[in-house]
């Protein structure tokens, strides 16, 4: 086995979780609504292209996701102080209370399914966490 089998079975695994707690969960928000606000929280104000890039949707797909949540009092929308024809969209402090909300529903959720850890498979978990957590955010620096 290679060092990428491993990276690519951790990130199937992700994937499978991402599945297992919205079928856990039972949400009817699109999780591309909860991308959306932990895009927002972690990189705060955003150009709607560079939402979307991020978001890997298009942008009218983006354009349409903005504009829900804006109507719904989760995201709002200013004019770009460098650029006058770009929008900069923003999480309101609804829409942070609501990703909040959804990671504390999600997490009780989840907690079930690996309750019986020891802790040296949390500190696994954890270090894993880490080094993926910091492997991404070099990735989205770079774009």
């Amino acid at each position: 086995m290679h060092h990428s089998d491993d990276i690519l079975r951790l990130l199937l695994g992700a994937h499978a979780l991402t599945r297992v707690a919205a079928l856990d969960t039972r949400t009817e928000a699109p999780s591309a609504q909860w991308r959306t606000l932990v895009l927002l929280r972690d990189h705060g104000p955003l150009r709607i292209g560079d939402l979307a890039t991020l978001s890997r949707v298009t942008q009218p797909g983006m354009t349409r996701l903005v504009a829900q949540m804006a109507d719904a009092g989760l995201l709002e929308r200013t004019v770009d102080p460098d650029d006058s024809r770009a929008t900069l969209v923003s999480a309101t402090d609804a829409g942070t209370t609501a990703l909040e909300e959804w990671l504390g529903v999600l997490s009780s959720a989840l907690a079930p399914r690996f309750a019986d850890l020891d802790e040296d498979e949390w500190r696994t978990i954890r270090r894993a966490a880490d080094i993926v957590n910091a492997r991404t955010r070099v990735a989205e620096v770079a774009r």
